[in-house]
């Protein structure tokens, strides 16, 4: 049973499965905000305006790039797919992954777990076993992988920050792309009718850039940091479990430890440590 407990390492983390969350709130914002513009006998196609579009975007895209190094945009761009995909595993699939390595270790010693390494899909774990099975000092390995925690934090919140910074130059720009439409109208008022449609057209950047900024970019920046609390608290995780297997703790005591970690999703490791074959479902109440 040990041997077999040891499995999970095998797992390879796949592309995320979609945050129904995202999904789901980004169907009810549009739609309660559209449904009522409908409901006050207003056309959906009046808001599609191409010219307000590229204003709020451009606009927005360029004052995010002034103020953000590069290197931050490009992390915070890649990232984006983490807002309607999780991509982490869930406290309970951590801990089982931990017990199997615990379990192999008391029985054949901790060096047999560097056969293990490649098949870990966690680089932050395949680090913290690569340490253990070399014989780092506890102190010295928990120092490391602090280390490594406070940094990955660090960055997080600077990729957070960028679509923060996003939602507020957006509504600006909007009123900035509302204003060059009056601009517009301006030189139009011989033509009375043309004045009102002029008008309604102009404000459509307002609503790009109001809209951009509440329903997308300060919900996106929300998310990831929702993300990085979820990512780390994994890794402090994986420092405790890694921390026994270190100091030989019994694996029933580790798993004692770790489920303190695991809160609700804890009462469901007993059950998937017995039904390893279908893991996903468990993992995505987890969440």
């Amino acid at each position: 049973m040990a041997d077999k407990a040891a499995a999970p390492g095998k797992k390879k983390a796949g592309g995320g499965k979609p945050d129904i969350a995202t999904m789901a709130g980004i169907v009810v914002a549009l739609g309660g905000i559209l449904g009522g513009f409908v409901l006050e006998r207003g056309n959906p196609l009046e808001l599609l305006q191409l010219t307000a579009g590229m204003i709020v975007l451009g606009g927005t895209i360029g004052a995010v790039m002034v103020t953000t190094p590069m290197h931050v945009l490009l992390s915070a761009a890649k990232k984006l797919t983490s807002v309607v995909f999780e991509h982490s595993h869930s406290p309970s699939d951590v801990i089982e992954e931990i017990i199997g390595y615990a379990s192999k270790a008391r029985r054949n010693s901790i060096v047999s777990l560097e056969s293990d390494l490649d098949n870990v899909s966690d680089p932050f774990l395949r680090k913290a076993l690569s340490l253990a099975v070399d014989g780092t000092d506890l102190n010295a390995l928990r120092s490391m992988l602090e280390l490594d925690m406070a940094l990955e934090e660090k960055s997080a919140e600077a990729e957070a920050k960028v679509y923060e910074a996003a939602g507020g130059y957006s509504p600006t720009i909007g009123i900035i792309g509302a204003v060059l439409g009056l601009i517009q109208v301006m030189k139009n008022l011989q033509n009375i009718d043309e004045v009102g449609h002029g008008i309604a057209t102009a404000f459509v950047a307002t609503v790009y850039g109001v809209g951009v900024a509440n329903l997308f970019f300060l919900p996106a920046a929300n998310k990831l940091k929702a993300r990085a609390h979820a990512a780390l608290h994994n890794k402090e995780l994986m420092i405790e479990g890694i921390s026994g297997i270190v100091e030989g703790l019994n694996p029933k005591l580790i798993r004692v430890k770790l489920e303190a970690f695991a809160r609700d999703d804890a009462k469901k490791a007993p059950e998937k440590a017995a039904a390893k074959g279908a893991p996903q479902p468990a993992a995505a109440k987890g969440q």
